[in-house]
């Protein structure tokens, strides 16, 4: 069987503080390294999604709304589960976050502001799939996980 969990696939936690949220993975480690010596990944995931926004709210509120809260860690492989969408090329998982800015903690808070912007920008803006319509994928990491 082949490897289908590549960097842009889109999963959901199963375990731990973020169970039930949904990530992009963002690098794959199916070997392990010398820190994790399992299979495992890094994802970069959305914590607290945007709300639902009408016209009648004010710009304030709109902004407060649409804001977004982005995690990034290393998960292993058995406290994930795969789904079936997978992030467009132009959305570039793989420039998220680096190995080198996982090991500090001020890297870590820049990949997460990287992610925050690059999450909020594409949900108010989705890329279009090939017939013209909103990409179905990043619709999916936009909704709310229902359970």
């Amino acid at each position: 069987m082949g490897k289908f969990i590549k960097a842009g696939r889109v999963v959901v936690m199963l375990q731990g503080r973020y169970a039930g949220k949904k990530a992009i993975v963002v690098k794959t480690y199916d070997d392990g390294s010398k820190a994790r010596p399992f299979g495992h990944c890094m994802v970069a995931g959305i914590d607290r999604a945007p709300l639902k926004v009408t016209r009648k709210m004010s710009k304030k509120k709109i902004t407060k709304r649409t804001k977004v809260k982005p995690f990034v860690k290393y998960v292993n492989y058995n406290h994930m589960m795969p789904t079936r969408y997978q992030v467009p090329a132009e959305m570039s998982p793989g420039s998220i976050c680096t190995d080198q800015q996982m090991d500090t903690l001020d890297g870590r808070k820049e990949a997460r502001k990287f992610a925050k912007s690059l999450f909020q920008e594409k949900f108010q803006n989705p890329p279009h799939d090939k017939s013209g319509r909103p990409s179905k994928d990043v619709l999916y990491m936009r909704k709310k996980l229902r359970f």
